[in-house]
């Protein structure tokens, strides 16, 4: 992964690891470190020595894209030039860091090869061959150097290996990151999915309540305006509460968008606690009926069975024709059950289809508590709306808050 804060040409150097401090120190040990001793060779001998010490740290340049062959350059030049001085370390250098960049380059067999071959050359030309080819005395590697020199290899090529394991073990952390991240990032989408639905549907059962009851309580006024005034007067009476009440409602409903530092909300929560003022408002006489022992309700709960029972009221006042309507609130030991009951005709009302908003979103609000929700006309006629909210296990909703 590209980091962003580098400017591209180092970012270019981090992604592929390309940067150039090997090569110099290469270069510094295999020059500074021999430089001198070839340069007191013979013309045509001190320029080949020259060539032998440079060719490794520059061959480095291409390490990361030709591992194994530079490995091979690296390792000849260094082995063409043992014949020609003292066993140093200094001229070692460059075949070490090829040697090192392959195997953490995943070319560790090959590379063992390479390496094994190129030693047993070094011991030929400085040990088997070397009467033959006149190896200087000076140029020949004791027994306690050769070791070394094995120790040393084997060594490059455990550290190759270790490396090589932390950086797949680091790729690995960063994809775990990144899969958890994004993981993250879906959780807080479909979480803000979730609370978008709640907030639409308590807008839904907001506006649909209280502005169906302004359009009733308005029709009434405009008919009884000129016969009947202070009935009228009533009905404008019945408008501005509802709609001051619809407004109350819609700010408590989007108060979850409002900044931190502003001030919480004033009216209270809604819930069962509100009921009397809900049927009081419905337009139509409602019966409240309470069975079981009343006890506080979870919040979702609560403020589920609300909406519940706001919504089936307004189902009723829209498409009922009822002339009244009953609610019946039972507190069983784990779970509560409403019950909402119209008397109008036998024919469900056109809005309460399965896949509507109406009794639609009153089922989805049951369910996401773990409850149900069953809806259907009576055969004697009427409309009956039953609702089960568990009541010791609120804190798994499936869909959201609402």
């Amino acid at each position: 992964m590209q980091r962003r804060d580098l400017p591209p040409w180092r970012a270019g150097r981090a992604r592929h690891g390309t940067g150039p401090g090997a090569v110099i120190a290469a270069f510094c040990f295999h020059v500074f470190g021999n430089w001198s001793h070839a340069a007191a060779y013979p013309r045509p001998t001190a320029a080949l020595a020259c060539a032998l010490l440079l060719a490794g740290p520059i061959a480095l340049v291409w390490r990361r894209r030709a591992p194994l062959r530079v490995l091979g350059v690296a390792a000849a030049a260094s082995i063409a030039y043992a014949p020609l001085s003292a066993p140093s370390w200094t001229f070692a250098v460059a075949p070490i860091i090829a040697l090192f960049t392959a195997v953490k380059a995943g070319r560790s067999r090959p590379a063992a090869v390479i390496t094994s071959a190129a030693y047993a050359a070094y011991l030929a030309l400085t040990w088997v061959f070397a009467d033959p080819l006149g190896v200087d005395e000076a140029a020949r590697p004791g027994v306690r150097v050769a070791v070394l020199t094995a120790i040393v290899l084997a060594m490059t090529m455990f550290l190759g290996g270790a490396a090589r394991a932390r950086s797949a073990y680091l790729a690995e952390m960063t994809k775990v990151n990144a899969e958890r991240a994004r993981a993250r990032e879906e959780q807080e989408r479909r979480q803000a999915a979730d609370e978008r639905l709640r907030i639409a549907r308590e807008l839904h059962d907001v506006l649909g309540h209280h502005l169906s009851l302004i359009n009733v309580q308005a029709g009434v006024g405009l008919h009884l305006m000129d016969n009947r005034p202070e009935q009228a007067r009533e009905a404008l009476t019945a408008i501005k509460t509802a709609s001051a009440e619809a407004l109350r409602e819609v700010r408590s409903v989007l108060s979850a968008l409002r900044p931190d530092e502003e001030a919480a909300p004033r009216q209270p929560a809604l819930g069962l606690d509100r009921l009397a003022d809900l049927t009081a408002d419905a337009g139509l006489p409602v019966t409240t009926a309470t069975s079981g022992t009343r006890r506080p309700l979870p919040a979702e709960v609560d403020r589920a069975a609300y909406r519940i029972v706001q919504e089936a009221l307004t189902n009723v006042r829209r498409h009922a024709a009822a002339g009244s309507a009953e609610v019946a609130i039972e507190y069983a030991p784990a779970e509560l059950r409403l019950t909402i009951r119209n008397d109008g005709p036998p024919a469900p009302p056109p809005d309460l289809p399965a896949d509507g908003s109406g009794i639609a979103g009153m089922r989805a609000r049951a369910e996401s508590l773990g409850g149900t929700l069953t809806a259907g006309p009576l055969p004697e006629g009427g409309y009956l709306v039953s609702a089960v909210l568990p009541t010791t296990t609120a804190a798994a909703p499936v869909g959201g808050n609402a």
